[in-house]
C-alpha cells in the first residue's frame, strides 16, 4: 500500500484529496503498478479488476535464477501439513444483531463478502469446517517443517493470492509474496491453481504468528478476512487448557460496501458476537492478541494481569500492526470479565467480549 499525502506532483492524489479521503477510512492501494483509490461503495470491487488484470510476472535478475531445497524437518522433527483453499463467503460480522455488554441493539446490515482461507481435508477433499475469519491456526513445535498446501478458489475475483507466515524460516520460494517481474512461483497463485509452501520452525520461531495475503491485491484482502494464525512451541512443551488466538482489526465501508465501520475480535463485533472466552480456576491460560489493521491497539483484560517479555506486570500492552501480544497466567479470579481493546473509540465500535471464569 502506498501513502504519498506530501506529494502535490501526482494529479490522481493531491494533499487535499488524500486528507478527504483518509478522513473517510479510503484505502490508496499499487496493483500491478496501477493506483487505486478505494473510498467508495464499488471501488473494491475496481480493486479486484486491477488485481485481476495482473499478469503472471517473468522472473527476471541473477538472483531469481537460483534454485532451492526444499527443507526437511530438523532429527525428531515432523512434517507438519495442512490443506488450505482461498475462497469467499458471505461473513455476518453481529450475528444477534445486539451488543450484550450494554444490552442494546445494532442497528443495521453487517454482512458482507468476506476472503477467507478455508481448512480442508488431506488433498482438498472436503472442508474441515466453514469459511470463516481468521482463517485456520497452524500448530508446530521447534524442529518440524510446516507444509501448506494452497489452493486459489477465487474464480468469482479472478486474482492470484498467496500466503506469506511470519516468524518462520524460509527461503524466497516460499516467502508467498508478489514483487512484480521478480516474483517467483509461490508468489502468484492464480485462480484454479495449487502451491506448496514449506516453513522451518526454528527455535526464534517459538510464538504466535499472523499469516496473510501477499499477492497483488494483499491489502484488500487482508483487510476483508484473508489472514490467519500460526504458533511454535519449544519441542515437547504442552498445550495450555485455554489457549486463543484474537485478530484485533476494523472492517471498513471501503472494504465492505456496508455503511459504518466495525471494530473486531476475529471477524466478530460487540460483545456477544465476539470469541467467548470460558476458563476455570487453576488452569493455565495463553492469549494471543495480534494486530492485523493499521491501527494501534491496547488489550485489556479485567480483573487481571500478566508478565511481560522483562519479567514486569502488566494488563494493557499495545499491539501494532502484525505484532503479537502474549497473554500467559494460571487463573485465579472467577467471575465475568470483559476483554477489549483500551482504545475507547475501538471499545465502543465493537472491540470487546466476555471473558468467564469459572
Amino acid at each position: 500500500m502506498t501513502l504519498d499525502p506530501s506529494d502535490p506532483r501526482d494529479p490522481r492524489l493531491g494533499r487535499r484529496d488524500f486528507l478527504q479521503v483518509s478522513a473517510a477510512g479510503a484505502l490508496l492501494c499499487t496493483i500491478g503498478g496501477e493506483r487505486v483509490v478505494v473510498g467508495r461503495r464499488g471501488d473494491a470491487a475496481k480493486a479486484d479488476a486491477a488485481a485481476a488484470r495482473v499478469a503472471r510476472p517473468r522472473a527476471a535478475g541473477p538472483t531469481e535464477q537460483q534454485t532451492f531445497a526444499t527443507p526437511e524437518p530438523q532429527p525428531g522433527g515432523r512434517k507438519v501439513e495442512y490443506w488450505i483453499q482461498a475462497t469467499t463467503t458471505r461473513w455476518t460480522i453481529v450475528p444477534s444483531r445486539r451488543d450484550d455488554w450494554h444490552d442494546v441493539a445494532v442497528p443495521g446490515n453487517s454482512t458482507f463478502r468476506a476472503t477467507v482461507y478455508q481448512l480442508m481435508t488431506d488433498g482438498f477433499a472436503a472442508p474441515l469446517g466453514p469459511p470463516a475469519i481468521p482463517g485456520p491456526t497452524l500448530h508446530a513445535e521447534v524442529g518440524d517443517t510446516i507444509v501448506v498446501h494452497l489452493r486459489n478458489a477465487l474464480t468469482d475475483l479472478k486474482q492470484a493470492i498467496t500466503i506469506h507466515p511470519h516468524g518462520v524460516k524460509y527461503n524466497p520460494e516460499y516467502d508467498g509474496v508478489y514483487i512484480g517481474r521478480y516474483t517467483r512461483a509461490g508468489g502468484f497463485v492464480a485462480p484454479g491453481e495449487e502451491f506448496t509452501y514449506t516453513w522451518e520452525c526454528v527455535p526464534e520461531s517459538v510464538g504466535a504468528w499472523p499469516y496473510h495475503d501477499h499477492g497483488p491485491n494483499h491489502t484488500l484482502n487482508t483487510m476483508r478476512g484473508m489472514f490467519g494464525a500460526l504458533i511454535v512451541r519449544p519441542k515437547g512443551e504442552d498445550v495450555p487448557a485455554v489457549e486463543h488466538v484474537l485478530f484485533m482489526h476494523q472492517l471498513q465501508p471501503p472494504v465492505t460496501g456496508l455503511k459504518r465501520a466495525y471494530q473486531c475480535f476475529n471477524g466478530r463485533a460487540y460483545a456477544g458476537n465476539t470469541p467467548i472466552i470460558t476458563a476455570r480456576v487453576g488452569q493455565e491460560v495463553a492469549l494471543y492478541a495480534i494486530g492485523m489493521d493499521n491501527n494501534f491497539h491496547d488489550f485489556h483484560i479485567h480483573g487481571h494481569r500478566w508478565r511481560d517479555a522483562s519479567g514486569a506486570f502488566v494488563d494493557t500492552p499495545g499491539v501494532g500492526p502484525n505484532e503479537t501480544a502474549a497473554v500467559r497466567f494460571v487463573e485465579d479470579n472467577p467471575g465475568r470479565w470483559l476483554y477489549h481493546c483500551h482504545v475507547f473509540s475501538h471499545q465502543d465500535a465493537g472491540m470487546a467480549g466476555w471473558y468467564l471464569v469459572e
